[in-house]
């Protein structure tokens, strides 16, 4: 029975009011900064945002464990698993109002595949907005147990001659990955072409979902693929693959997911926007701040609410400890950063020209774009400063701009774009 006390409030009401103060008291303790429900003049009081089983979905599920969007004033925030990043795309069209989703965990790529029109029905743009970067690093190409004999790790040309005798028996070779475009079809692609192999000559690539890589390894379904964690370590677990190479050997501290949502969603809703992206700014910050909360992180994660599987199999990647299941371990140099002082968080317009290039590169964009104002008009930066600002500490590079080494000698500042799109021996 629900007892109305004095003044008409309800005992369950009562509950549920004291059990939020409790927790909007114990977050204030442990993220003393930031901006409350009563000052950040957020338009509505929650969002639909999309993931997927991940580790690097972390900031937004721990912001969602810790009561982050909460004591932004955002309580009713809804973290919810999708089957694929083609389901996150077509929720993101859709939008929270038409049961879709708002926001999402997202391959950086994607905002701008959707942006341009490239990966959405009829070719029809769907305006996007960048807020945050959520992680570098610590993706993996994993390769069947049957071509650990060839001695492939990040020199990919020691699979050629092994590629070449399989397809002259009339066998196709299957290389994997989760999206068209994306993050994993842009490593594998750079990695194999990096080593003399032409990704769409000599090999087949195929599309599947993050969670069922190691299933289709398993039946023989691909000779590879690539993928974030924990599915590169299952590989090994289930002693049907090795690491060959991890995508911070292809472009040390390179872009992964990002925090996405469309266009029109953050101009109905800025301030929310901004009380979004600083809630997954706290909790990035928060994963990083030590092993320990790393190790949390990783418990969390590997809960049956989230992706639901062993927390060793994430652990050990999330902590930077490597192993290639040949019997060869190190501590990673460049391991999954979350935060990094706000290095990892900063949506930077260099990276997000990067993609634009490799689009070209692989004839997804038939001519060069306008590389700079495309960037500009997905990598919300405005937003990100305000949300950074909100919470206090966190620093603001002096350019928007940063240059990196790929694999193979080139340079990256985003100076040339379509000169550097079109630098490559191998392309489409």
């Amino acid at each position: 029975m629900n007892k109305i006390l004095s003044g008409g409030v309800t005992r369950r009401n009562l509950l549920k009011t004291s059990a939020a103060a409790a927790l909007i008291g114990a977050v204030r303790t442990t993220f003393p900064s930031g901006a409350f429900a009563a000052t950040n003049g957020a338009e509505v009081t929650g969002a639909k945002l999309g993931y997927i089983a991940l580790t690097d979905a972390a900031p937004l599920v721990i912001a969602k464990e810790k009561g982050l969007f909460e004591k932004h004033g955002l309580p009713d925030v809804d973290v919810a698993k999708q089957a694929s990043w083609g389901a996150t795309r077509d929720n993101l069209v859709l939008g929270g109002a038409a049961n879709g989703i708002d926001g999402a965990h997202i391959l950086s790529p994607l905002p701008y595949l959707m942006h341009t029109g490239k990966v959405t029905q009829n070719n029809q743009p769907v305006p996007m907005a960048i807020l945050a970067r959520l992680n570098y690093d610590s993706q993996g190409i994993s390769v069947a147990k049957e071509y650990a004999d060839t001695g492939v790790q990040l020199d990919a040309s020691k699979l050629k001659a092994a590629f070449d005798a399989k397809r002259a028996a009339g066998k196709e070779i299957k290389a994997a990955m989760t999206f068209p475009g994306g993050t994993h079809d842009l490593w594998i692609r750079y990695w194999l072409a990096a080593g003399g192999i032409d990704p769409d000559k000599d090999v087949s690539t195929i599309v599947v979902p993050p969670p069922q890589m190691v299933m289709n390894m398993k039946i023989g379904n691909m000779s590879g693929f690539c993928v974030g964690e924990p599915w590169n370590q299952r590989a090994i677990s289930d002693n049907i693959g090795f690491t060959a190479a991890t995508s911070q050997q292809i472009w040390p501290e390179h872009p992964e997911k990002v925090l996405g949502t469309r266009a029109q969603w953050v101009k109905e809703n800025p301030n929310t926007a901004r009380a979004l992206t600083a809630a997954v700014l706290e909790a990035a910050r928060w994963i990083d701040a030590s092993d320990d909360n790393r190790r949390e992180t990783a418990q969390v994660l590997a809960g049956r609410a989230w992706i639901n599987t062993k927390v060793e199999t994430l652990q050990g990647r999330m902590l930077g400890q490597y192993q290639n299941g040949l019997g060869q371990s190190w501590q990673d140099a460049h391991p999954m950063r979350f935060f990094d002082n706000g290095n990892v968080s900063f949506p930077w317009l260099s990276d997000g020209m990067w993609f634009l290039t490799q689009m070209k590169r692989w004839g997804l964009l038939a001519s060069d774009p306008d590389y700079l104002t495309v960037a500009r008009q997905i990598n919300r930066i405005d937003i990100y400063k305000q949300a950074a600002s909100a919470v206090g500490q966190i620093a603001l590079p002096a350019s928007e701009m940063r240059s990196s080494t790929l694999i193979d000698g080139k340079v990256w500042d985003g100076s040339n774009p379509a000169a550097y799109a079109a630098s490559f021996a191998i392309k489409r």
